[in-house]
């Protein structure tokens, strides 16, 4: 494929591309600057794509992998603490009343409650916890994503049963 075919098929691909990225970010901005960076690393790895292949599915992947990795990226920089209390004040607000702190499980007994289900059950709920979203978990599992939402819901009806359970002794 030369570089005027490929540039043409590209740009051929704009509006479904463009539509993907909408229903991937839900955000008119952010799924132009993901069709933006998904064409510019399709024409900086161009010579990536093998001939007679499927073209559309390669642009789609290298969008969706880009998207993948952008969401990581944000996930890992929101959960990144310096350690200051410089605005610890500004996150509270003071007319507001706030659970006594022996009032919560502690991280130790949810986790052990989470430990002790089965791989089927815990392996997704982990997932989710961990930021990804339904579909990638699916993907990454290799489960309809019915399943993998149904597993969720029931796992944490599962935790809330175990965890009342330990409330109550």
């Amino acid at each position: 494929m030369t570089q005027i075919q490929f540039n043409n098929a590209l740009l051929g691909l704009s509006d479904k591309l463009h539509y993907y990225a909408l229903s991937l970010t839900a955000d008119s901005e952010r799924a132009d600057d993901l069709l933006q960076e998904t064409f510019l690393k399709a024409l900086t790895y161009r010579d990536k794509f093998t001939q007679n292949t499927n073209f559309k599915a390669w642009i789609y992947t290298i969008m969706k992998n880009t998207f993948i990795n952008d969401y990581r990226r944000n996930v890992k920089t929101k959960n990144t603490f310096d350690g200051s209390n410089n605005d610890f004040h500004l996150m509270f607000s003071k007319d507001k009343v706030y659970p006594a702190p022996d009032s919560f499980y502690s991280s130790k007994e949810i986790n052990k409650s989470i430990n002790a289900l089965e791989d089927e059950y815990r392996v997704p709920f982990r997932m989710f916890l961990e930021g990804y979203k339904y579909k990638e978990i699916a993907e990454q599992l290799d489960l309809p994503l019915g399943t993998v939402k149904s597993r969720i819901f029931f796992t944490r009806k599962k935790l809330e049963k175990a965890l009342n359970e330990y409330s109550e002794n």
